[in-house]
């Protein structure tokens, strides 16, 4: 199992509508995909999506660690010793958890083939489907409304809401609108995307549940670095608070379980750098009895499948963010995940279940 050949391809792929956050707005979905050959002819893919203003790839930044950093430290190690490889990619390069995550990802890939197994049983095999929800962007609360109320009818009954932008006031009317036109039964999930202050957090989060509006959960209220105010706003709100943007790595996560700054984790791959790092990660919060979401970036299927992959194996892992292809116009890979509304199963294909790669461009 010697790693014989790592070669990139850049795919862009639109997206149906755009997809705004407090952080961006995204019409198109960029990715670098990454193809690992062995000696034996077994082939493994990942993806890395330039997420600039969380992680700090771009598409130039992907290209270059992966081709003229990793490829050479891991061409010719033998992946049969993997702890090894995946360490070697770790230390290849500080940060550029995206282009560490696509190589890792491929990797992983591999493994479970070589197993013959699906990646997420090769893991642990905590369950074999998981319930996606869909995330609703953050527009006019007229706007945010009617697209609730689209993908309620669509088959999701768990919504993911982006707010953060304008004032307090008008995140309030976001979700009171949204709560008039869905029923009762849909969860709601908001995610900020670090837009408020710690105050305006405890005062926004505070009215909503003084309103009733029925919020599971509240993700990443303040910025990355406050942490704070990250822990501000846990310990003065009843709503459970998650981070995201603020973990990264496995030190972020236990300076956060020790500062009790937030109830819950969102682990992504390209903030860990991959599932050789987000096991850690998870394995840290487990210790402490804390349940986990696993989301992704802007991501296509091949990105998304991974993460699904990662998220099933993992028991304390009970929520789901993997909407991010049904946003986008056409499919980039054949097989993967599959998708009936918002259920989301796996193949019995070893390893992720990626056929190939649709034609992309080298």
């Amino acid at each position: 199992m010697i790693i014989q050949q790592i070669k990139t391809f850049k795919k862009a792929v639109p997206l149906n509508k755009p997809f705004k956050t407090a952080l961006r707005t995204v019409t198109v979905a960029e990715a670098i995909y990454v193809e690992v050959t062995l000696d034996n002819g077994m082939k493994g893919y990942g993806e890395a999506p330039p997420t600039h203003v969380v992680t700090g790839d771009s598409m130039a930044s992907i290209q270059f660690a992966i081709e003229e950093v990793f490829a050479p430290q891991l061409i010719g190690q033998d992946l049969r010793y993997h702890d090894h490889v995946f360490k070697l990619l770790h230390k290849a390069m500080v940060r550029n958890t995206s282009a560490k995550a696509a190589v890792d990802m491929a990797l992983y890939d591999l493994l479970g083939k070589a197993a013959n197994m699906p990646l997420y049983q090769f893991l642990g095999g905590a369950r074999s489907e998981l319930k996606t929800d869909f995330t609703v962007s953050v527009n006019e609360p007229a706007e945010m409304a009617a697209d609730a109320q689209r993908y309620v009818e669509n088959g999701f009954d768990v919504l993911k809401i982006k707010v953060g932008i304008g004032s307090p006031e008008d995140d309030i009317r976001r979700i009171q609108a949204i709560r008039k036109v869905v029923p009762d039964d849909v969860v709601l999930r908001l995610d900020a995307n670090q837009g408020w202050s710690a105050k305006d957090a405890v005062r926004i989060i505070g009215r909503m549940e003084d309103l009733d509006l029925g919020i599971e959960l509240i993700e990443q209220p303040v910025p990355a670095h406050d942490i704070d105010g990250l822990a501000y706003v846990t310990n003065h709100t009843l709503t459970p608070i998650m981070a995201d943007e603020s973990i990264f790595s496995l030190y972020d996560a236990r300076r956060i379980i020790e500062g009790r700054a937030a109830d819950m984790f969102n682990i992504k791959l390209m903030k860990a750098g991959g599932i050789y790092e987000a096991l850690k990660i998870n394995a840290l919060a487990q210790s402490y009895d804390m349940t986990c979401m696993v989301g992704s970036m802007i991501e296509t299927k091949l990105g998304v499948t991974a993460a699904a992959h990662f998220a099933a194996s993992q028991s304390n892992i009970l929520y789901y963010d993997f909407d991010a292809p049904l946003m986008l116009k056409e499919e980039t890979v054949d097989g993967g995940i599959v998708y009936d509304g918002s259920r989301v199963t796996f193949t019995d294909a070893p390893g992720l279940g990626i056929g190939g790669i649709k034609s992309c461009q080298h």
